[in-house]
């Protein structure tokens, strides 16, 4: 039996439409989201985040309209901040993180989540470089009768770029720390998200410590953002599994385009 795992950067829901429609059609077992919006207690809709002079369009509830788009799935929400979001002139307070969803027909047997750079931020989104955290599950597969752990993170944004800082090297320890204390050794790990980090980085020499080898620069591939991206550095997602992982088939989506990243679709043996 195959379970399929997707991890994609939502990029807020900004192709709100595209994204709904391919996660459903996609239909994974996990699924993997960094920058996810929730605001509980209020319709879903568009707004605006706003940051100086940057203005986002951005869905305050995409973390419930993912869930009601996957409803044979459990969904897990993980918050690094919470701030205003503007419709109009009004303030619509909101969370801002990671979102995981499991079909139900899997068990989570144990999990952890920790912030792997900074704190909570609860009155506002927080200084730059950002909070960021990363969720760890151990997934038991009654098709399969066999366990796998998968983790993913939303790595650090830093304005001067993505090259490794002493803060980058700190957020790979933690991810590796948090990791540990899910994943027993003796089975398959999977690793991904949007890292914002060079393939060069130190980050995957603490990663390939566990074993772990990613599968995007592996595969001799060079792009993980879409034609919605249009700067320079065309890297910023990744994958990465232990040897006792079979991969039957692994894609950085090139369409269709829902994000300003690509999808990275793992189907596995």
């Amino acid at each position: 039996m195959i379970l399929r795992i997707l991890s994609l950067n939502a990029w807020g829901g900004r192709l709100h439409q595209a994204l709904i429609e391919y996660v459903t059609a996609a239909d994974p077992d996990v699924l993997c989201l960094q920058e996810v919006l929730r605001a509980p207690g209020t319709h879903s809709g568009w707004s605006i985040y706003r940051d100086g002079d940057v203005e986002l369009p951005q869905r305050f509830n995409l973390f419930t309209e993912i869930s009601t788009a996957l409803p044979a799935h459990d969904g897990f929400f993980c918050p690094t901040s919470r701030g205003e979001l503007f419709d109009g002139d009004s303030a619509i307070v909101a969370e801002f993180g990671l979102a995981t969803f499991v079909r139900k027909t899997h068990s989570v047997i144990a999990q952890g989540l920790d912030f792997v750079h900074g704190r909570f931020s609860a009155d506002g989104w927080g200084e730059h470089p950002r909070p960021r955290n990363a969720q760890c599950i151990r997934l038991f597969s009654h098709e399969r009768a066999s366990t796998v752990t998968i983790a993913h993170m939303h790595g650090l944004r830093d304005p001067a770029g993505k090259g490794d800082t002493p803060a980058r090297e700190e957020q790979a320890a933690a991810l590796v720390k948090l990791m540990e204390g899910v994943w027993p050794g003796d089975e398959g790990l999977i690793v991904c998200g949007d890292f914002n980090v060079l393939p060069d980085s130190a980050t995957f020499e603490m990663l390939a410590r566990l074993g772990l080898s990613d599968l995007v620069t592996g595969g001799g591939l060079v792009d993980t953002r879409t034609s919605y991206y249009l700067k320079q550095g065309r890297f910023a997602d990744y994958m990465l599994v232990t040897p006792g992982v079979k991969v039957a088939k692994f894609d950085v989506v090139e369409a269709p385009e829902v994000s300003d990243h690509r999808a990275l679709l793992l189907d596995i043996g």
